[in-house]
């Protein structure tokens, strides 16, 4: 596939409560970027998957989903999962301290990504959040 492909495409995949998602999740996420010949955008697409799929498995209790999404615009990549309390806030990743064991997930994908937020979401009669980012396309 070219790397200015223009055809819009989208993926999902269901996240169950289990940490080692977040391994596959980051692995089919390389596989889609490389065969739709995005490679470029690999390691920060990984990242900011990595920190949202992770948030939903070890912070939320029940399913989840894994969307990425290629349009014009650029990528954007999204959960949702089953809690509707929102993220907490990012804070600065400067402000973190150097043996902190966590918070710098929505840190890292605000510092990274080129603008995220969240809003509440249902699927299948849950309630529930989704929480996205977008790497423009260049």
């Amino acid at each position: 596939m070219p790397e200015n492909e223009t055809e819009p495409w989208e993926y999902s995949i269901s996240i169950p409560q289990d940490p080692r998602a977040v391994t596959i999740c980051r692995r089919t996420l390389r596989l889609i970027l490389t065969m739709h010949g995005l490679i470029h955008l690999v390691d920060t697409a990984e990242l900011l998957a990595t920190e949202l799929v992770a948030n939903a498995v070890l912070h939320t209790k029940g399913p989840a989903t894994l969307w990425v999404r290629w349009s014009a615009g650029g990528l954007r990549i999204g959960v949702w999962d089953a809690d509707p309390e929102p993220p907490e806030p990012p804070g600065e990743l400067a402000d973190l301290a150097d043996d902190a064991e966590g918070g710098r997930g929505l840190a890292l994908v605000r510092a990274c990504a080129d603008v995220w937020g969240w809003q509440p979401l249902s699927r299948h009669g849950s309630q529930g959040k989704y929480v996205w980012c977008d790497l423009a396309a260049v």
